[in-house]
């Protein structure tokens, strides 16, 4: 009776068609095996459209679990475990009514209880049910070789000996070359097999942040990686400046979210960006950075991304560093350009900044170039902010490169600052990072170039180290209501040991100068930080809190391995003014 029941093509009317259900693997004796797991997946294929077309009836077959089975139909089939790799069902046994014929449905497998004997209780389930059950045992049974399958991860701290800080950008590097590199809490989920349980050499590289030297001068640590077991490694920080994290870019917590922390961090659509400008705009604070680097393309944005934030946006001033920034984006919601200015190759936009007009508005404005050949500018231009379309219109070309004009004139380029002179009148000052020019602070002196001033530049500082010239590159400065002075943060030109990787911290009584002495407040192993910009609109007044920013890559670096995540991306530091180590640069000349 039981090979006629398996033989049986049982059918079940769905729709305007017939759907036949596939058939059991059955053997003689009434019961199902199979040894082999693909034969299972061979039937559990064919059974599930079966199942997906039948869910109506399925549906109306089972009710919820119930203590340790189904309920179907008035009878119970008890939980069964996890099936071993020889998979054995029981014998089936037709439901009898009066007298000794059997009762068969003509949808139903007839299948006597796990445990039960010939007249222990019987069962009517749906073939269809059936092979929702063993498809749904089957998912959990992978679910449970996934996890076993999964790598063991070793949580690892780095943080700062002394304050207990995380320290971001910290990479650590086994014998055989495998890198490692903290994320914005200083974390990073240790997952190599081979390292388990066994002592570990891990090559510490800080860019300022080291473990101290052995005895065959090589920095680093000796760990024993265990599955699940959290190490701390500290590390001295040899720079005066403070790393509080990466601003900009994707992954910000990767390896923390890896161990299940972070989870409630987004990351934006932005993989990479090029230098900052900041301006303060309609009570918020407006940022625009270069070239960007975006995940579904090489080629990535090239007319200045943007985005907003609060004026001050950081709830701490200590890591881990968390700024979720509001870009502009397209029709598909994603970041998009805000600088489209007419001709061939990128736009970059410097001298961002925020003026009033002769009726009190305020009006967004910058100058924009044009890029060809990499980095030669062909074109110098001023744009201003359209609040409707959210993104820069051009005003005027103020310069194209030809044969009888083969360089520009001076242009507001470089981060701006404002200044009252003596007599109260107000000043607008680019410079990159020492003022080179001005204008008076009015959108209408802005444009007409014959208000722009040339100023004469201070070309060198003097190192507070050794008295040897500093000459400057790129940089930025401010007004600071605790010095009561005026600072500068800059990157040094042609610098050691980074060619373009050192920055040095200086103080004026007037923006203009003359300019002190500077002390070296941060320094790069082979590695690009330049284009440093200061923020001390982040800060409360009088703080003695200074923030600063800058693009950390490889460009112009001497060939080094590109860092994941972190390069071409912005890092923001903290400078403490009242740190001993400043009390050169502050002394008064």
């Amino acid at each position: 009776m039981t090979e006629a029941i398996a033989a049986n093509r049982h059918r079940n009317e769905v729709g305007r068609g017939v759907l036949t259900a596939p058939r059991l693997p059955f053997n003689r004796s009434g019961g199902m095996e199979v040894h082999n797991p693909g034969a299972l997946n061979t039937y559990l294929r064919k059974s599930v459209y079966f199942a997906k077309v039948s869910r109506r009836r399925c549906q109306a077959s089972l009710s919820p679990l119930r203590g340790e089975g189904l309920r179907v139909r008035g009878g119970w089939v008890e939980r069964r475990p996890r099936i071993p790799r020889a998979m054995s069902f029981p014998p089936l046994t037709p439901l009898r009514g009066e007298g000794d014929s059997p009762r068969i449905h003509p949808h139903v497998v007839h299948a006597r209880p796990f445990g039960s004997g010939s007249a222990g209780l019987r069962t009517a389930l749906p073939y269809h049910c059936i092979a929702s059950c063993l498809i749904l045992a089957l998912l959990l049974g992978l679910a449970t070789v996934a996890t076993a399958a999964s790598a063991p991860i070793c949580r690892i701290e780095v943080v700062e000996k002394g304050s207990g800080w995380p320290v971001p950008l910290v990479e650590l590097r086994t014998t055989h070359q495998t890198r490692f590199i903290t994320d914005n809490a200083g974390v990073i989920a240790f997952d190599l097999p081979e390292c388990m349980g066994r002592e570990t050499w891990l090559d510490v590289i800080g860019h300022g942040y080291e473990a101290p030297k052995d005895g065959f001068g090589m920095r680093g640590v000796r760990l024993k990686p265990e599955p699940g077991q959290t190490l701390k490694v500290e590390v001295n920080r040899t720079i005066v400046a403070k790393r509080l994290g990466r601003l900009t870019g994707n992954g910000l917590f990767a390896e923390s979210q890896k161990l299940g922390r972070e989870l409630d961090w987004r990351d934006s659509d932005v993989f990479g960006c090029d230098s900052v400008q900041n301006a303060v705009y309609g009570g918020k604070m407006y940022w625009v950075w270069g070239d960007t680097i975006v995940p579904n393309y090489p080629l990535g944005i090239f007319d200045m991304l943007s985005a907003t934030t609060a004026i001050q946006p950081l709830k701490s001033f200590e890591p881990p560093l968390k700024l979720q920034f509001k870009y502009f984006t397209d029709a598909k919601s994603k970041p998009r350009g805000v600088a489209r200015m007419p001709g061939s190759g990128p736009t970059w936009v410097t001298g961002y900044v925020s003026l009033p007009d002769k009726n009190g508005n305020a009006r967004l404005v910058g100058s924009y170039m044009k890029i060809r050949n990499h980095l030669e500018v062909y074109e110098w231009g001023l744009c201003a902010w359209n609040d409707k379309t959210e993104s820069f219109e051009q005003l005027r070309v103020v310069w194209t490169k030809s044969e009888a004009s083969p360089k520009p004139p001076p242009v507001p380029d470089g981060h701006p600052a404002l200044w009252k002179d003596a007599t109260g009148k107000e000043w607008v000052l680019f410079g990159n990072p020492l003022p080179t020019l001005r204008c008076p602070a009015t959108f209408e002196a802005w444009q007409d170039s014959s208000n722009w001033e040339v100023l004469k530049l201070q070309e060198t500082l003097a190192s507070s180290a050794d008295g040897k010239a500093v000459k400057p590159h790129s940089g930025s400065i401010a007004w600071n209501a605790h010095r009561k002075r005026w600072v500068t943060v800059f990157m040094e030109s042609f610098g050691k040991p980074s060619v373009f990787g050192e920055l040095w911290y200086a103080e004026a009584v007037a923006p203009t100068g003359p300019w002190g002495k500077a002390v070296k407040i941060l320094t790069h192993e082979n590695y690009t930080f330049y284009n440093p910009r200061l923020h001390p609109e982040f800060t409360p007044s009088n703080s003695p809190v200074l923030l600063f920013e800058g693009t950390y890559t490889m460009e112009f670096a001497d060939k080094p391995a590109p860092t994941p995540r972190y390069n071409y991306n912005q890092i923001l530091y903290r400078l403490d003014l009242d740190d001993a180590a400043l009390k050169p640069a502050q002394e008064k000349e």
